[in-house]
This record gives structure tokens, sequence and C-alpha cells, in this order.
């Protein structure tokens, strides 16, 4: 998921439950309407091919790396903004069919998530 500076939410893409979500950040970059001044992730997110593409794109990475990695430039006062993405998801799964995945199909779960982010930015 995408959020804005704000907490709400921008895009998202429902991966597999066996799969990491590494490889879908990319395509949910491309949707920003904008580039950003920062990018912001958790340390699941950490590789250099998608540090480099968000150099590329024109934005700064603040994505801290693994523990057994070298260290790279991460900003604290950036980063402490990641909890954006948390309280957004704690907001959504307020919403019952959000919070236990009650839709058996993708396609399902994707409309009540559309809808519960809806409700969210119009609150917001």
């Amino acid at each position: 998921m995408i959020a804005d500076a704000s907490g709400r939410a921008i895009a998202f893409r429902i991966a597999p439950g066996q799969a990491h979500e590494l490889p879908y950040a990319i395509p949910l970059l491309e949707q920003l309407p904008g580039v950003p001044m920062w990018v912001v992730g958790d340390r699941g997110y950490t590789s250099h091919g998608f540090r480099e593409h968000i150099w590329s794109m024109g934005a700064r990475p603040a994505i801290p790396p693994q523990r057994h990695e070298a260290p790279v430039a991460c900003p604290e006062w950036i980063y402490t903004h990641r909890n954006q993405v948390e309280r957004l998801w704690a907001r959504l799964k307020e919403w019952r069919a959000v919070a236990t995945r009650y839709e058996k199909t993708a396609i399902s779960f994707t409309g009540v998530l559309c809808l519960a982010a809806t409700l969210d930015w119009i609150k917001r």
C-alpha cells in the first residue's frame, strides 16, 4: 500500500499469501501522480534494486538496511513517518471484512478494501 503524507491510501495491490510484497512495490510507485520527495519503507523493502529504482525516478529512499547489511543513509527524522501507513492499516482493519479477509476471492477483497479506503479518505 502507498499512502500520502496525511496517511490516506493512494494505491494498493494484493499479493498472494506466500509471496513477498517487494515485486509489487515498483508497479505501485509507477501509479503515483507525481514524483515524491521521499519513499519511506520498512526493512522488508530493503533491496539495492528497489533503492536504485527510487533514485532513478527522482525520489530519495528512506529504507533502513537489514541488520546484517552495510549501513545506508536513512534519516531518522523522515523514517519516523512510516507509522502513517501502519495507522492507515489500523483504520482499514476496523472494517471486519478487511481485518479477517472475509472475502474468498482477491477481486472481492479488493472491492471491500477500495470501499474502506474511500470512506477513510472522505473522513480525513
